[in-house]
């Protein structure tokens, strides 16, 4: 999906966007607001004005990917079948021009061409226990830390909710660095323990049957620490140093992939208040577990704008992954229809309980081969409700008519999720800036791999060319 790059702007271009990104955010607000499980209860088609119904009604999945989405599938041309009204193309033209982009600036190499579920940029010690994506991640995330390292002079990577240590093993282990991991799970600190000394192993075994490899440094295993990092206060074991530096105070670089809510945060403070900190790279996720208030905002700038408030419902949609989603309407595959399978699930429930709205509903297995009746049976047991209900066949049959309808409102709200990110991580890029530090954000990953795929690297120190060294995939 096309964007706006964070790098192509100064800080009065970055304080101008978060103004546009507020005013766009606060016109739309009732589509994000919706929950797409209310779609029959809220009658949520007709919220939308009436030009966009008719542009939108009948439309199949492949062709709102194409059309609304933006995303055509490969060599597909976007022809649209109506002109279509001036409000909604440029509610499309909106959402693309304001969103940071998601492509890399760079040409990434098919690693997983050969084999799509083996990276070959990672030796074969590496990839045990890791899924591709996660090989993409840990090796995207773990060379651009390297870089930055060498960059800053820093002595010491810490890896904060380092979960399983895939991400510390590679740097400590393939890429030389001296790693403390720390997580606040007890039981994945152990897993991270136990993984380190397979790989140690495997990497032992691998020397002996090729005696031309030699290891020309000590290997250093990451040092793994259990302790949970307040957002709201400095943690002092973040920032002890492995190792007593030969001159001077340790030089930290601070490392989290998709640091979970308030965890991101938690980097940024501890980036801006700590001397020893001279080096950040964050990717975060899961937003609408930031703490409201005091995850966001965190800039002046964006705390003093009118509708900069983001709603728990915002944040959530903001982690939606778009191309993911881009590609399931380009297949226009029946696991569509969950959806609006789940729509009409919530007409009933509010009919036998009116009170209960939007319960948690557990995974229903292969809801695409059940008919609706059969579904809400099953949901209507998962919520605690008597599966024997006696249910409006037809009721639910015109509920299911209006599949397209549901696709077409969720994709809308999808459309939009990106403004969301983008001004969070712009609220964090202006937090930085006002406290006289550099940042920038750069997409690391693959968006069709990780969604989440905008690392936000800080340093203490111009930037300047290393961007480009940072951004360039090596051969």
């Amino acid at each position: 999906m096309p964007g706006i790059s964070a790098r192509g702007l100064s800080h009065e271009g970055r304080k101008q966007l978060a103004v546009n990104l507020t005013r766009v955010l606060a016109l739309y607000r009732s589509i994000l607001d919706a929950y797409i499980i209310e779609f029959f209860t809220d009658n949520l088609w007709d919220t939308l004005p009436c030009s966009w119904q008719e542009a939108l009604d009948g439309l199949k999945p492949p062709q709102l990917a194409t059309m609304l989405l933006g995303m055509p599938g490969e060599g597909e041309v976007v022809r649209y079948r109506s002109v279509w009204p001036l409000t909604l193309l440029a509610l499309k033209s909106t959402a693309c021009a304001l969103a940071f982009t998601r492509t890399p600036g760079f040409q990434t190499p098919s690693e997983f061409l050969e084999n799509p579920s083996q990276s070959s940029r990672l030796t074969a010690p590496f990839r045990k226990h890791v899924r591709p994506k996660k090989q993409h991640e840990i090796r995207r995330l773990g060379e651009l830390v390297k870089k930055l390292s060498d960059f800053t002079g820093c002595t010491q990577v810490v890896d904060v909710g380092s979960g399983q240590g895939h991400l510390s093993r590679f740097m400590a282990l393939g890429l030389g660095l001296m790693v403390k991991s720390i997580d606040g799970d007890q039981r994945l600190v152990e897993r991270a323990q136990h993984l380190d000394q397979e790989l140690l192993q495997a990497l032992e075994k691998e020397e002996k049957r090729n005696p031309q490899v030699v290891q020309t440094s000590p290997r250093h295993s990451p040092h793994h620490v259990v302790r949970w990092v307040d957002p709201t206060a400095l943690c002092e074991e973040l920032l002890l140093p492995l190792e007593n530096p030969c001159q001077g105070r340790a030089r930290l670089l601070l490392t989290g992939l998709h640091a979970c809510g308030d965890l991101s945060v938690a980097l940024l403070r501890h980036f801006s208040c700590c001397p020893e900190v001279v080096a950040l790279a964050s990717v975060g996720c899961c937003y609408m577990k930031l703490s409201d208030p005091g995850g966001y905002p965190l800039s002046q700038w964006v705390a003093g704008l009118p509708g900069y408030e983001l709603p728990y419902r915002l944040r959530e949609g903001a982690c939606h992954a778009l191309e993911e989603y881009a590609e399931r309407l380009q297949k226009a595959g029946p696991g569509l229809r969950t959806h609006c399978y789940r729509a009409a699930l919530e007409t009933v429930i509010r009919r036998a309980r009116p009170e209960l709205h939007r319960p948690g509903v557990q995974g229903i297995p292969r809801v695409h081969e059940l008919k609706i009746e059969e579904y809400v049976q099953q949901g209507l047991q998962r919520v605690g409700l008597d599966p024997q209900l006696p249910l409006n066949l037809a009721a639910l049959q015109a509920h299911l008519a209006q599949e397209n309808r549901v696709v077409a409102f969720f994709s809308l709200a999808l459309l939009l999720a990106p403004l969301v990110e983008t001004l969070i991580l712009l609220d964090r890029l202006l937090y930085l800036q006002e406290q006289g530090f550099h940042a920038e954000l750069l997409p690391i990953f693959s968006p069709q791999l990780s969604p989440r795929n905008l690392v936000l690297v800080a340093t203490k120190m111009p930037l300047g060319q290393a961007l480009s060294v940072l951004e360039t995939e090596d051969s």
